[in-house]
C-alpha cells in the first residue's frame, strides 16, 4: 500500500542529494590545478598532469617534490611560460602537435628534459633532426617554357620554404592572367611550367607584382629572386657562365644559408 512521504523525509532525502552534489562539485574543483610558469596562468586537471610518473609535474602534484607557491598559492615554476603551452598540449593528446613554422626545436627539448618527459624529448629532437637533414637537401624551382627550354629560370636553394614561397607568388599572379599573360600553364612539386612565355623586345616577360600592377621580365624576376634571398639571409652562389658574363643573363641562381 502506497504511503505520502512526509515533509520531514522529503527534507531528509533533499538535504542528502545537496550533500551528494556538493561533495561531486568539491572533488571536481580539487582536480582543477592552477600552475603559474615564468608568469603565465595554466589551470589543468590534476589527471593531466600526472600523466607520465616520475616526471617533474607529476612529483609536484603527489608531494614528491617541493614547489614554491606565487601570491595567489598557484604553483610557481621558473620555466619559459610560453613554451610550456607545448608541454602541457603534449601532455594532453599524447603526442607532439606543434604550430607550422615553429623553430624553437632546441629550446623546447630543454624544456621537456627539466620537466623529466623523455618521450617528449626524444619527439622534438627528432624533428629537429629531420628538420636539420631537409635544410641540407637543395630544392629548386624551374619556370620554364613548354616550347623553348631555353627560355626560362632554375632557382635551387637549401630552404624548402623559401621556394615555395616564391613559387606560390609566381603561380597567384598567374593566374590572374594580366595584360596578356599566357592562360595555360602547369604545376609540379618543382616545376611551373608555360605553355608559351610572352615575348617583346625586352625579352621574355612574366607578371611578377603581388598587387598584379605590370608585367616584367625573366631578368626583373632573377632580381627580385636574389633580393628576396638577400632580405632572407641567403648567400648567391650561381657560378657565372663566362659566355653570359652577368647574373641578369644566368639561366641558373643557387641560394645557401
Amino acid at each position: 500500500m502506497e504511503r505520502k512521504i512526509s515533509r520531514r523525509e522529503k527534507e531528509c532525502e533533499e538535504k542528502h542529494s545537496n550533500s551528494e552534489g556538493s561533495e561531486l562539485d568539491k572533488d571536481y574543483k580539487t582536480s582543477l590545478i592552477t600552475l603559474n610558469v615564468g608568469g603565465y596562468l595554466y589551470i589543468t586537471q590534476k589527471q593531466t598532469l600526472t600523466k607520465y610518473p616520475d616526471s617533474f609535474l607529476e612529483g609536484i602534484i603527489n608531494g614528491k617534490i617541493m614547489c614554491p607557491f606565487d601570491a595567489d598559492g598557484h604553483y610557481f615554476i621558473d620555466r619559459d611560460g610560453l613554451l610550456f603551452r607545448h608541454i602541457l598540449n603534449f601532455l594532453r593528446n599524447g603526442e607532439l602537435l606543434l604550430p607550422e613554422g615553429f623553430r624553437e626545436n632546441q629550446l623546447l627539448a630543454q624544456e621537456a628534459e627539466f620537466f623529466q618527459l623523455k618521450v617528449l624529448s626524444d619527439a622534438v629532437k627528432s624533428r629537429w633532426e629531420k628538420e636539420q637533414l631537409a635544410s641540407r637537401e637543395t630544392t629548386f624551382l624551374e619556370i620554364t617554357d613548354s616550347h623553348d627550354r631555353s627560355q626560362g629560370l632554375r632557382i635551387f636553394c637549401n630552404a624548402p620554404d623559401f621556394i615555395a614561397k616564391i613559387k606560390s607568388r609566381i603561380v597567384l599572379v598567374s593566374k590572374s592572367r594580366l595584360d596578356g599573360f599566357p592562360e595555360e600553364f602547369s604545376v609540379s612539386s618543382n616545376i611551373i611550367q608555360f605553355k608559351y612565355f610572352i615575348k617583346s623586345e625586352n625579352g621574355t616577360r612574366l607578371v611578377l607584382k603581388e598587387d598584379n600592377t605590370f608585367v616584367c621580365t625573366l631578368e626583373t624576376l632573377k632580381f627580385e629572386a636574389i633580393m628576396m634571398a638577400l632580405k632572407c639571409g641567403f648567400r648567391l652562389l650561381t657560378s657565372l657562365d663566362c659566355s653570359k658574363g652577368s647574373i641578369v643573363h644566368s639561366d641558373a641562381l643557387h641560394f645557401i644559408k
